[in-house]
């Protein structure tokens, strides 16, 4: 990484850092959330899988300004959450919340499909012979599920990689604190001479981007293949 100034370099350390978080964090409600729209039946439903999939349909800046005026330090949520010493507005933390809302859709379309392309009955037939749901879930589920979650996951790292508009609506561009690719690449590209370093972090997105989607349709081939010999 000699070639990357430091500026750069944090630039790629802090995407990676949000990245991270914004995966793990939305995880176990992405599985909860794919889990309910694949197998449960209940009143508001289709609003869910509404909301689930708006920042999708909505431009990235209009999500981003919703996330300030809620969780901005005058937000509803933002307020709250400031009188217990949290700030997420103009912070990393606020960034890795923007890029997990933007890569949610992704990560639940993927681990709805694998669901739903589990036999019911094999989980029916679990539950005849005393098993709890949780149980079930835990043994059966899970196991033919994980490719998906993988591919979620990976799906929505990529995406959180690559966040833009939502991230530097709600967070700003401040280097070394909220410059992540995406708003290093725009900075740069708004200066004389930037055209270099803008460049070598388009190599570094493309790279990392291309890795993430080669690693998840690797992992998740032999996850499915071990789960098949299973």
């Amino acid at each position: 990484m000699e070639w990357l100034s430091p500026e750069e370099w944090n630039a790629v350390a802090l995407s990676l850092r949000v990245s991270l978080w914004a995966t793990f964090a939305a995880l176990p409600l992405g599985l909860l959330t794919a889990y309910a729209l694949a197998r449960w039946e209940f009143p508001g439903r289709q609003i869910l899988n509404g909301l689930v999939h708006l920042p999708l349909i909505l431009p990235p800046v209009v999500t981003g300004y919703l996330l300030l005026l809620t969780f901005g330090i005058r937000g509803p949520v933002g307020s709250i959450l400031h009188e217990m010493g949290i700030t997420l507005a103009f912070r990393w933390t606020g960034a890795a919340l923007a890029a997990a809302i933007m890569g949610f859709p992704l990560m639940v379309r993927a681990m709805r499909l694998s669901i739903e392309a589990v036999d019911p009955k094999l989980e029916q037939a679990a539950a005849t012979l005393g098993a709890s749901r949780f149980w079930v879930f835990v043994t059966i589920t899970l196991p033919l599920i994980l490719p998906g979650i993988l591919a979620g996951s990976i799906l929505a790292f990529a995406k959180a990689m690559g966040e833009f508009g939502a991230t530097i609506t709600f967070v700003s561009n401040i280097p070394g604190q909220t410059q992540t690719l995406p708003s290093a690449i725009y900075a740069f590209l708004q200066v004389p001479g930037g055209e270099s370093s803008a460049l070598r972090l388009v190599i570094i997105s493309v790279i990392v981007a291309m890795g993430a989607l080669v690693l998840s349709e690797i992992l998740a081939r032999r996850m499915a293949k071990r789960v098949g010999q299973g």
